[in-house]
């Protein structure tokens, strides 16, 4: 194979130290095929990093391998690798640039790499246009062979289905000989011996039809797992190329890869983040569907943060950029999701061992087939012989090796799309077998931000004024919270301007307005009252009403009387009350609530979002504790805002994090919601559990068909072209039922805040 096309990979260091290459793959054919490969290229020398995804089409291995012997095994299975992508960014889409050649590791002959291929898709177009003419022409010759039946020679007949043969499985019998003499039995295999047996034994009309048919039957599969690749490659595409240095008033433009914390970038409307950063200059709505998924543009402000790969939709931004592309949020984001398609779930683990021992045994299971009944029981060889061979297209472990990566790869590009990170195939099917879900409180189920929810006046025309006057100026979060509700209590309000303001740890502010004494404060600042005892008796019974509810006191007093009193909570998500529905609609019964906050607090907040149980008052490693006795019993996830939230997310079957792209919550849990907020979260969990009763499906029905199959060389009733149409149907079946999760709209996922 010629090796113009290949670039300099990007590169990570693997166990020893050295770096290893990436490469892109077009042309597998199968998922067991791809097994064997990478089997066969971790035997070479320094081979044994490497790995090859069927589920990405990607080869990783170390630059000390040779790459000509590589290019040999792929070539084996009409693998070809098309190009190497030189940075994270050819996996989103973005042009491969030239680069040095990777064959320094071992090969001698120097190769030109002035052509650059970032059109990974041309490759596989190409080929399956060839493969849809060639099916196309052989299935013309096997039509052709039904009209000229009984007016032409035998030989005429027999070269049309030869021709028809050779047409549509060239490539099998080349890989099927290959693998005989090598001892090595694969799909391949199986097909090339039962179909040089039907010819041997004369039955060429229905060996023609067998060639036909899995032709068909490997373009098909192909199709699918190419659709849900590309899928998943077109949620990639969202990383920019280029950006808008701004310097000295001057722009340039200039590869985002060379862009520095501290720069300046200018972005225009319609055009990409080139990276995180804040905004110094400028307003305007930005897109932030790459990063979290929601389609509704968000206002952005002077000192706003913005994320790379965002969309800047009606205004000129000038931004500080805060980290190099490569340390973004997106970059992160798109680093795992190429990651998650190349992690194997058990499911896919146990299938790869069963098919390695399965083939081999269904070839011992035919000859028995094909000798036992002439040998033992008298019975005529050409119809035993027959019924062996249809065995082995029977036992082509396709459908069955398909039955997990199509619906796996499809279900997490369609929650990644909604900005639902998943790290990988174990972490989906453990998401879609959840039992019971525990939430942390502040930030998660609350927005971690105090609201006022009672107040008690006994003063109105001085409570307002004064509060007013002395939060105004505050920067503490239940001063903002306090001047939120004034704004929509008096909105037309004007404060005066307090004199000699003292603050007062642990109770509050002091100031004097108008010559007067005013404290506004925790409920201490009623010890300054000098007024009637009844009314500070009336006062504290109040208050006492108000903690007993969860709520913080925020009290305004002059030195006569109480002028009244705010009572204040963490202000719960508007969609957390629904999000816990559904999860108890959907068969989560057991919501929990873990929160280090005072019990009444965390009863009121329990009793809004409708949680099953709250346990308050509790220390980080208590909140471990009680992950530890739920998993126990139960598949349980914890949700936290991926900050305070590690050592629970960590002691969970699965740690799911919330924070709208946050470092940390990237890096700490298992799954990401990069919004804000817990409304896809339904979503993904009913997403999750569609994929794992896809794969359960699609594992029943192959073992199904080909139970039944097998079943009818009892009475010796099958048929080459059974046999064929048993294994394509369930292949076809299995390919379409993990595409249809990536159809339909996600309603449920957007719905609820």
């Amino acid at each position: 194979m010629s090796t113009d096309n290949h670039q300099q990979s990007k590169t990570s260091p693997d166990a020893g130290g050295s770096k290893l290459v990436e490469y892109k793959v077009q042309g597998l054919s199968c998922p067991n095929c791809t097994r064997e490969m990478q089997e066969e290229i971790q035997k070479l020398d320094h081979g044994g990093d490497a790995r090859l995804s069927y589920n990405s089409g990607k080869l990783t291995l170390s630059p000390q391998v040779n790459l000509n012997r590589v290019e040999t095994i792929l070539k084996s299975d009409g693998a070809r690798i098309v190009f190497a992508p030189q940075t994270a960014l050819s996996a989103a889409g973005a042009d491969v640039q030239p680069a040095s050649s990777p064959h320094a590791h071992g090969a001698s002959d120097e190769h030109d790499h002035g052509q650059s291929h970032g059109h990974g898709h041309e490759h596989s177009h190409g080929s399956e246009r060839k493969m849809k003419w060639l099916l196309s022409i052989s299935a013309a010759f096997y039509l052709l062979t039904f009209l000229l039946e009984g007016k032409a020679a035998e030989p005429v007949l027999i070269a049309l289905y030869a021709g028809a043969m050779i047409l549509s499985g060239y490539t099998t019998f080349l890989r099927g000989l290959r693998n005989l003499t090598r001892f090595k039995f694969n799909m391949d295999t199986l097909m090339t011996v039962a179909l040089v047996g039907a010819v041997i034994i004369g039955e060429w009309r229905e060996a023609t039809l067998v060639a036909i048919l899995f032709g068909l039957n490997e373009l098909l599969e192909g199709y699918g797992m190419n659709r849900a690749r590309q899928s998943m490659e077109a949620l990639l595409a969202a990383a920019p190329k280029e950006a808008e240095l701004w310097v000295d008033g001057q722009t340039k433009r200039v590869p985002i890869e060379s862009l520095s914390p501290g720069d300046v970038v200018r972005v225009r409307p319609g055009e990409k983040i080139p990276s995180d950063g804040a905004i110094t200059q400028g307003t305007g709505a930005v897109n932030e569907a790459a990063i979290t998924g929601e389609s509704v543009p968000v206002t952005k402000r002077e000192g706003d943060a913005v994320f790379g790969g965002s969309v800047s939709t009606d205004g000129v931004l000038y931004i500080a950029i805060s980290k190099a592309y490569q340390d973004s949020s997106l970059a992160k984001i798109m680093h795992l999701v190429q990651e998650a398609q190349d992690s194997k779930t058990p499911t896919e683990l146990f299938i790869d061992k069963f098919a390695k021992y399965y083939t081999p045994a269904i070839m011992i299971i035919a000859l028995a087939v094909a000798l036992i009944p002439p040998l033992l029981l008298n019975q005529p060889w050409m119809t035993w012989v027959y019924q062996g061979l249809s065995i082995l297209i029977v036992g082509c472990p396709c459908s069955l090796v398909l039955s997990s990566p199509i619906a796996l790869v499809s279900g997490m590009t369609r929650a990644a799309r909604n900005g639902i990170l998943i790290k990988g195939g174990v972490h989906l099917e453990q998401l879609g077998r959840l039992e019971a879900v525990a939430f942390d409180k502040t930030g998660t189920l609350t927005k971690g931000e105090p609201a006022v929810y009672a107040e008690t006046v006994y003063d109105e025309e001085k409570f307002y004024a004064v509060v007013g006057a002395l939060e105004q100026s505050s920067l503490h979060p239940l001063a903002k919270a306090v001047m939120k509700h004034l704004e929509i209590k008096q909105p037309q309000c004007m404060f005066n301007e307090p004199q000699q303001i003292t603050v007062l740890p642990g109770e509050g502010i002091r100031a004097e307005i108008g010559g007067k004494l005013f404290w506004v404060g925790s409920e201490e600042v009623l010890k300054h009252v000098s007024g009637p005892q009844d009314h500070i008796r009336a006062v504290e019974d109040d208050i006492r009403r108000m903690k007993a509810q969860g709520y913080t006191i925020v009290a305004a007093v002059s030195e006569e009387r109480v002028l009244g009193q705010f009572g204040l909570a963490d202000e719960i998500r508007p969609e957390t009350a629904a999000v816990v529905r559904k999860l108890h609609e959907a068969g989560i019964a057991d919501t929990v609530m873990l929160t280090g906050d005072h019990e009444q607090s965390a009863q009121a907040i329990a009793k809004q979002s409708g949680v099953s149980r709250v346990f308050a008052s509790l220390l980080p490693e208590q909140k471990v504790a009680k992950i530890k006795e739920l998993r126990s019993r139960k598949k349980t996830g914890m949700v936290g805002d991926g900050i305070n939230d590690a050592p629970a997310l960590a002691a969970a079957d699965l740690g799911i994090a919330m924070g709208k792209g946050t470092d940390s919550a990237i890096e700490t849990a298992d799954i990401v919601l990069m919004q804000d907020h817990l409304g896809k979260l339904p979503g993904a969990i009913k997403t999750a559990r569609r994929v794992n009763r896809i794969i359960k499906w699609n594992i029943g029905l192959s073992l199904s068909l080909k139970a039944i199959a097998l079943l009818l060389t009892i009475p010796g009733w099958l048929t080459l072209w059974i046999a064929i149409i048993s294994d394509m149907g369930a292949t076809i079946i299995v390919t379409l039922l993990g595409l249809t999760i990536l159809l339909g709209k996600d309603q449920e996922l957007q719905s609820g805040h």
